[in-house]
């Protein structure tokens, strides 16, 4: 196996530990223990690129490590209660939608581009940044007032992304149809 395989299935391991972090309120901890994922994430691809150690099992394990993280990030905080249900429910929602769609493609053999767009890498990038601040603010007791214009971006770029990619998706397999 390669290093950036290993340190991707790392971020995978390091889940539990996250997770496990928040719901006993170690928030600093758990905030060290994502930051560090970060780095991995960074890492793996880096070193992918620099020593041509691209895989299938990479391309497909990355993303997932990735989702995995923020998934059970969204979960465990609306579990604990430090962010509304509602908007976990919007972007697991969104997250299952989109790979739905992707298994039906795969099993009616449509192909259907599931490369990364800009809202997709935006609506990450806010994703995350809403997780750490939630714990970040959490940690430090400070007032999470200040979140509402992340929140309100998060929700706009999970939302627009979703759309774009069904829309996409609706196109490839229509478009495949007609040939």
């Amino acid at each position: 196996m390669n290093v950036p395989n290993s340190l991707t299935i790392l971020r995978i391991l390091l889940i539990p530990c996250y997770i496990g972090l928040l719901v006993y309120g170690q928030f600093d901890q758990a905030l060290v223990v994502l930051i560090v994922a970060g780095i991995t994430d960074a890492l793996d691809g880096a070193i992918a690129r620099v020593m041509n150690q691209h895989t299938k099992l990479g391309a497909m394990l990355d993303p997932l490590a990735d989702k995995l993280l923020l998934t059970s990030g969204f979960i465990t905080l609306s579990l604990i209660h430090l962010i509304p249900s509602w908007v976990t429910i919007l972007v697991v929602s969104r997250d299952l939608i989109l790979m739905l769609g992707t298994v039906v493609a795969h099993v009616t053999d449509s192909h259907v581009d599931i490369t990364p767009t800009l809202l997709g890498k935006g609506t990450t990038l806010f994703q995350l940044s809403y997780i750490v601040m939630v714990i970040f603010l959490t940690s430090h007791q400070l007032n999470a007032a200040v979140m509402l214009p992340l929140l309100f971006c998060m929700i706009s770029f999970t939302l627009m992304s979703g759309l774009h990619y069904l829309y996409r998706g609706y196109r490839d397999t229509s478009a495949a149809n007609t040939d």
